[in-house]
């Protein structure tokens, strides 16, 4: 399989970094929904402390695919037939991007803002600031939620073409040929 994408499918370098980046972005909504409804600093703190590196890789992880896609590759050509859809998939995508990034200036926000980086990295953390009183919080919360809309979105649209239509689309994105 050759690192660059060719016309009908994705590369090996498009591959990689599509689905490491769909397992680091299902961790990192698993323990920001969890860490934001822990009761106790103890378990609130373990999860943030998977929850910060983890979202820094998706950071560089996002803006490498970014400059992959702008200045190495070219994405496949679209399957027949999917002229509109092909449109909505691209928004889908770019909106992907945009959420990303800016659920990362987000959190940035909040440790900066909060301090909190040292009281979660702590041995045994005794305090965890109120992430809701910092501003950056509000966007960070609905960023997460719009996040989930749209991967469910993606989801969909990959079974309806891999189960519906078979037309081979999510073939293109998988490791085998």
């Amino acid at each position: 399989m050759a690192l660059k994408s060719s016309p009908d499918r994705y590369g090996t370098v498009a591959i990689w970094m599509h689905w490491l980046s769909a397992a680091l972005i299902l961790v990192l909504l698993a323990t920001g929904f969890r860490a934001a409804y822990a009761l106790d600093i103890e378990s609130k703190a373990a999860l943030l402390r998977i929850h910060v590196p983890v979202a820094v890789a998706v950071l560089v992880l996002t803006l490498a695919r970014i400059g992959w896609w702008l200045g190495y590759d070219h994405k496949p050509e679209p399957i027949d037939g999917t002229t509109g859809a092909q449109r909505l998939a691209r928004a889908v995508h770019v909106l992907l991007y945009v959420v990303l990034l800016g659920m990362s200036a987000s959190g940035i926000g909040m440790m900066i803002l909060s301090g909190a980086l040292p009281a979660i990295f702590a041995a045994d953390p005794v305090w965890l600031p109120r992430f809701w009183h910092y501003p950056p919080r509000l966007p960070h919360a609905f960023g997460a939620r719009l996040l989930v809309a749209l991967l469910a979105f993606h989801i969909a649209a990959a079974a309806y073409h891999h189960i519906v239509r078979r037309d081979r689309l999510l073939r293109r994105i998988w490791f085998t040929e």
